[in-house]
């Protein structure tokens, strides 16, 4: 797997990120915020809303409550509907996770009128909620649609000294990217890596707890678990969310086995969801030690990539040359700034 792009090919992997489907599918996202307003506000529970992983909500001195919804992208369902019921419950825990909590409890919303889906949908729910250990209290099934989706909420808690934000990364902080890499390109969807169906239910509770432990030791200034965006496509949305630009160096990014990278491109790799991948941002060298250390006893390849600065651009380069995969001062991704709304 060739990282060390040159000049023009760099330039061309900036763009192809930059024009990656799970990136501008994000981009609907500010005109919907807009729409809301400051309905995240109302209550006064809220401590960050809009651009989170997670809501986090004040409910006493001690612990915040964590609230999450997420959809399965429509080519994931129609691929393998078994594997999008495990994945909806897989990206609902990693909601949690990448805000430091501990994930309590989950709802489903399923639409088909498809029996053979729908019995799919809820064996892989079933399956992922064994794996995961995170139950699945309740739903809604519409059976009469004429379209098939998946969506599932979350309930989690989390300390109130030890969430982790995606808007708290300041210029002088280094860029971390985890990931396991002991996993496989799954059969059937090939954007997705898939380390998490062979790992014991134990394995997994250890890798998930690596974000509690970073919390609460205060490790890491801003973080985010890596979606459907990829990981520099999720890496630019925290860095939207924070109002500061980083360059990466690409040849420090964890990339799998040579006999699996051989598969795929770097191009590719950078698109895909990790089954278990973050991205945070530590305020030094010794804080991104201390978390590479956690993540790896935990089966978690892990490495400093880069430093934030304060240009709103998200820079990649090879050591020579550099190009910009987003201008946030000129593009958006979700429109959503630190302050919780698009500008």
């Amino acid at each position: 797997m060739e990282r060390a792009k040159e000049g023009e090919e760099l330039k061309s992997l900036a763009a192809n990120l930059r024009n990656f489907d799970g990136v501008k599918r994000k981009r609907a996202i500010s005109d919907f915020v807009k729409r809301l307003g400051n309905s995240d506000l109302v209550g006064n529970r809220t401590i960050v809303g809009f651009g989170e992983d997670a809501a986090a909500l004040e409910i006493n001195g001690d612990n915040l409550i964590l609230l999450a919804v997420d959809g399965i992208w429509g080519r994931l369902l129609d691929a393998d509907p078994w594997w999008a019921g495990y994945c909806a419950v897989l990206v609902n825990v990693n909601d949690i996770a990448a805000m430091g909590g501990t994930p309590l409890a989950m709802v489903n919303l399923a639409s088909t009128q498809e029996k053979e889906i729908c019995a799919e949908l809820g064996r892989g729910m079933g399956d992922g909620v064994k794996k995961f250990g995170v139950p699945m209290v309740g739903g809604h099934l519409h059976p009469d649609t004429s379209y098939n989706a998946l969506d599932v909420g979350i309930v989690g808690m989390v300390k109130c000294d030890s969430v982790i934000v995606s808007s708290g990364a300041k210029p002088g902080d280094r860029v971390l990217v985890a990931v396991d890499l002991d996993g496989r390109v799954y059969p059937n969807y090939n954007l997705a890596w898939d380390n998490t169906t062979k790992r014991s239910e134990a394995e997994i509770k250890k890798q998930l707890d690596t974000m509690v432990e970073i919390g609460e030791k205060k490790l890491a200034t801003a973080g985010k678990d890596i979606s459907n965006p990829g990981t520099l496509g999720t890496f630019g949305m925290l860095l939207e969310c924070s109002g500061v630009g980083a360059t990466v160096e690409l040849d420090k990014m964890p990339v799998p086995r040579p006999d699996v990278a051989e598969q795929i491109s770097f191009e590719h790799w950078l698109k895909m969801y990790p089954g278990t991948g973050f991205v945070l941002t530590v305020e030094n060298e010794d804080d991104g030690t201390e978390c590479i250390e956690i993540f790896r006893d935990a089966g978690i390849e892990a490495a400093i990539v880069g430093e934030i600065d304060g240009s709103k651009k998200l820079k990649i380069t090879n050591g020579k040359d550099t190009a910009t995969v987003f201008d946030l001062d000129k593009e958006i991704i979700t429109g959503i700034t630190s302050k919780g709304r698009g500008e």
